[in-house]
Order: structure tokens, then C-alpha cells, then sequence
């Protein structure tokens, strides 16, 4: 760290304080001119790339799934801190999996994992849009899919 007033390349670190969870305030002192200044650090996340279904790149927003979440869960009883819960722990997956691009199936994938767990209907409407239901069949498919996982589903035909 070049020293702002003298130029000296070393500095001695004299105090650093956490300003939140993903940056550091330090003080520090020149070893040459002993003149004190502060430094901030803050870690470098590189912006994750979601792939479109259509091709096209945009930057992961976290937004964006908090957005369908609401829309799928109107009129349920699923809380905006659960919402968030969903969100927050999507985003930290896809931070861990240390990628520069995810295709939005994954993300939706991921999405509805969570949502069948807090809330069937709401996973539902999800599925009904994320998956594009193209007739009645395949929507009542997925019902099915929900029942046969709940044990509920009778299999006479």
C-alpha cells in the first residue's frame, strides 16, 4: 500500500474494523513518514452471467426471482421473510458454485425445490409459469407428480 502523502511503499497496519460482511476499514501508519491514513477493503465478487432461454446474457437479480416468488406466493400464507429466506439461500448457492454463468432452468430448478417445501400451491403457480404448461395434461401431470411424492395419489386407472 503506497502511502498517499510520501509515496513509501510499506505501512504498518494499526487498527481494522468490519464494516459489514464484505468489507474491512483499516488504519494505518507510514513506516517512513509515520503519517496515519485509512484504507477500506472490500471483497471483489465477480457478476454472475444467467443464461436466457433465448440465448441472451444479463447479470444474475436477485430481484428477478424475489419478484416471481411474491407472484406465486399472492394471496398464500408464505411470509416476505420466508421469501427472502428462498432468495438469500439461491443466491448463496449459485455464489458457492464459483461459476461465471447459470442457465435460468437451473436458477427455476432451484426455485422450485424450495417453494415445493414451503408451499404447494404457490410451487404450483410457479411451475405453471416457469415450465410453460402447454395444455391441461401436462399441468394435471405435475399434480400428479406432487400427490405421488405425498403418497396421496391413487393409482387406480
Amino acid at each position: 500500500m503506497l502511502c498517499p502523502y510520501c509515496e513509501f511503499k510499506e505501512s504498518k497496519v494499526l487498527d481494522s474494523r468490519h464494516i459489514d460482511a464484505a468489507s474491512i476499514r483499516r488504519r494505518r501508519e507510514c513506516e517512513s513518514c509515520k503519517k496515519r491514513f485509512t484504507t477500506y477493503e472490500k471483497i471483489e465478487m465477480t457478476p454472475v452471467m444467467v443464461i436466457k432461454k433465448d440465448g441472451r446474457r444479463e447479470s444474475f437479480d436477485r430481484d428477478k426471482i424475489k419478484y416471481g416468488l411474491i407472484r406465486s406466493c399472492e394471496k398464500r400464507p408464505v411470509s416476505i421473510s420466508k421469501i427472502d429466506e428462498i432468495v438469500d439461500s439461491i443466491e448463496s448457492e449459485v455464489n458457492k458454485m464459483f461459476i461465471d454463468e447459470i442457465e435460468t432452468t437451473r436458477i427455476g430448478e432451484m426455485v422450485m425445490d424450495r417453494l415445493k417445501d414451503v408451499d404447494e400451491v404457490a410451487y404450483v403457480r410457479f411451475a405453471s409459469v416457469y415450465r410453460q404448461f402447454k395444455d391441461l395434461n401436462t399441468f394435471v401431470k405435475e399434480l400428479e407428480s406432487i400427490l405421488s411424492e405425498r403418497g396421496e395419489i391413487n393409482n387406480e386407472k
